[in-house]
């Protein structure tokens, strides 16, 4: 049997904050067809092994995950592995609404399930029956006119449902849903959204960009402290993590020089990455999810680098500076090579960054392959590295989200 892999999607609401992700079960695409039961049994082992080795909490984090369960699924026991308070269950259009369906779908939300209805792009008699114990509807935007698909929002509108904007692909296609009352957004333009040709880098991230520069490039802890001391909030911040970080250490840390001492260099340049992404220095509502998305991918490298080189340390830092840094030109409105060059970046990182090409690049091009769901791409990198499985990759996966989430919640 072939294995199975995990992608995962922000689900956004109005105003971009995170509200869940979709979790997209999928299946190493074999020549032989798995039957029914075994793709239940397979589908099971993901979920329990997924959860059970991490828990759920850190995979989603506050965060509700969407899982795709299919009429099998839902008639299964499997579905009471699931924590009702964590998960959407996303149906489909079936070929046939059964009255056992019906009622196993009502005895689900009598126990606390939700159900999402998966790619709606027209209402008939069957979707009628489903849109009765669902709570929430995921509208394909891509594939209706904009006629169609205000008719439609007015036809869905007499159900007490949520409306979910499903592949929004542009600013323009995200405007239309908001005026048309959609309450949660999910597509590419979200996972990775479009650099706005307006977008003015911010004083306070280039500042930060600057720190960096200075961290990386092994420059005295004095210059790192002077510049410090430019941006009073980031110092403070730097004393309150430190503090609450050192708890079991004898005196209150009270200078900064004190506060990098005992950070230590790694983790410094680690925070001010992550700070890049932080929104409390920028109002872009896109920084939340991005955030998640860049932390995330450089835990995602790190343990990759690590599974390929378990005792070369260097090599794992770079691994995860590169996929922090990989989502920075996106943020900052401005070029990957200005970035490059600003930060003095090595080759082989420099390389990976440009045009996913060397070690860390295809590693790199694995991970945005995952986020998108492009089984073909996965497969094809996964054997040219030639050291991961596809459980590996899924396994790194959840240890790398339920990483980033942890961090979400320090950094907010």
């Amino acid at each position: 049997m072939g294995g199975f892999f995990l992608g995962r999607q922000p689900i956004l609401d109005r105003n971009h904050n995170l509200v869940a992700f979709e979790l997209l079960f999928r299946q190493e695409e074999t020549e032989e067809k798995v039957n029914v039961t075994d793709d239940l049994s397979a589908s099971a082992n993901v979920i329990v092994n997924a959860y059970g080795q991490l828990g759920i909490q850190n995979v989603l984090g506050r965060q509700r995950g969407f899982i795709n369960a299919n009429p099998d699924l839902i008639m299964s026991d499997i579905i009471s592995l699931l924590p009702c308070k964590h998960v959407v269950l996303e149906v489909r259009e079936p070929e046939t609404v059964s009255a056992e369906f019906i009622k196993r779908c009502n005895e689900l939300r009598q126990k606390g399930y939700q159900f999402a209805l998966d790619n709606i792009i027209s209402i008939n008699s069957k979707i009628e029956q489903l849109l009765a114990i669902v709570s929430v509807v995921k509208v394909d935007v891509l594939a209706l006119t904009k006629d169609q698909l205000a008719e439609l929002v007015s036809k869905l509108n007499r159900w007490p449902v949520l409306l979910l904007a499903l592949k929004v692909e542009n600013r323009e296609q995200e405007t239309q849903c908001m005026q048309l009352g959609f309450q949660m957004f999910q597509g590419y333009y979200f996972a990775k959204p479009e650099v706005m040709a307006v977008k003015r880098a911010d004083p306070g991230k280039l500042s930060l960009l600057k720190l960096l520069t200075l961290v990386m490039g092994d420059n005295e802890i004095e210059e790192i402290e002077k510049e410090f001391k430019h941006q009073p909030g980031l110092s403070y911040n730097l004393m309150r993590m430190v503090n609450s970080a050192a708890n079991g250490l004898p005196q209150k840390i009270n200078s900064i020089k004190h506060a990098i001492m005992i950070l230590g260099r790694k983790q410094l340049q680690r925070w001010i990455q992550l700070l890049l992404y932080s929104s409390n220095q920028s109002d872009d509502s896109m920084s939340n999810a991005l955030m998640q998305t860049a932390a995330t991918r450089g835990k995602f490298m790190e343990l990759i680098a690590v599974a390929e080189r378990p005792h070369d340390k260097n090599h794992h830092e770079r691994a995860f500076m590169v996929g922090i840094l990989s989502l920075l030109d996106t943020l900052l409105g401005i070029e990957m090579q200005q970035i490059i060059d600003k930060l003095g970046i090595p080759e082989d990182m420099s390389q990976a960054l440009l045009t996913r090409d060397g070690r860390l690049g295809l590693a790199l091009k694995l991970i945005e392959a995952n986020e998108k769901g492009e089984i073909a791409m996965i497969q094809s990198v996964l054997s040219q590295l030639d050291f991961l499985s596809l459980s590996e990759l899924a396994d790194m996966e959840m240890q790398s989200i339920g990483w980033a989430n942890r961090i979400g919640e320090v950094a907010n």
